[in-house]
């Protein structure tokens, strides 16, 4: 594969990077780091072998905490407690992250390993989804919160209507009925809502539903009660099953 050129990845941020050893970090995978340090590949520089971008996942996941209940507690000043924290569990969720990555084109500036290339990590959710979170670690570090608030914001902001329905501000919408109603007309198999993850301290806590259709997990959501998780789910299926009919 071509080495990607760094300088496309910056135009796309909109964002140059004073240190760009931190923007290399933010993108190596602990797969490449670890080869580089068992002597299976051979780091641009032997005396100081790739850092992986874990420690910086870390980082980036609370400077997304923090940069989205900030935007939400200004923006939203009528929101209640519960409402700012549904619509935050959606905004910073691995389904929601993935879209951003996916438009930066961000699998394409991975450095992997042998390993997890030849698995197909450059299209991973997971590993895109940490790389950016590790990305905004890096700016958040090189420009400082201002940059990495740029930089964030409009990549994973929906529409103001989507963000108030999300919250229960909105106009409702009954997602399952919708699904139900898709299902029938396209003579799809009927949708399966399953409980499969809840975590979080007890007066936060975040449920993870799976919708399976014939067996398959098609798509899966987060919310505060198992509730507005599988109504979140089911959304998902339906944007989904959209697209495909306008394809």
């Amino acid at each position: 594969m071509e080495k990607p050129n760094l300088g496309d990845l910056e135009e796309a941020l909109g964002y140059r990077f004073s240190n760009r050893g931190i923007l290399v970090r933010a993108l190596t995978h602990s797969s490449r780091a670890n080869e580089s340090r068992s002597g299976e590949a051979v780091p641009a520089d032997p005396a100081t072998p790739p850092e992986d971008n874990e420690r910086l996942e870390f980082l980036g996941d609370s400077v997304l905490g923090l940069l989205v209940s900030d935007w939400l507690f200004h923006r939203f000043q009528t929101f209640q407690e519960g409402q700012l924290s549904l619509v935050k569990n959606h905004l910073v969720s691995a389904n929601h992250l993935v879209a951003a990555a996916q438009k930066l084109d961000l699998g394409r500036y991975l450095h992997l390993g042998r390993g997890e290339e030849t698995a197909g990590g450059r299209t991973k959710q997971r590993l895109l989804v940490n790389a950016f979170e590790a990305l905004l670690a890096a700016i958040y570090l090189d420009g400082g919160q201002d940059a990495a608030r740029i930089v964030l914001l409009p990549r994973i902001l929906p529409s103001q209507g989507e963000l108030e329905q999300l919250a229960g501000a909105g106009a409702p919408q009954d997602y399952r009925s919708e699904l139900d109603r898709l299902v029938r007309e396209r003579n799809l198999p009927r949708p399966e809502y399953l409980l499969v993850d809840e975590y979080g301290p007890g007066h936060a806590r975040v449920f993870r539903v799976e919708v399976r259709m014939g067996g398959e997990v098609v798509a899966s959501g987060e919310g505060s009660s198992k509730k507005v998780a599988t109504h979140n789910a089911a959304r998902e299926v339906c944007r989904t099953l959209r697209e495909r009919a306008a394809d």
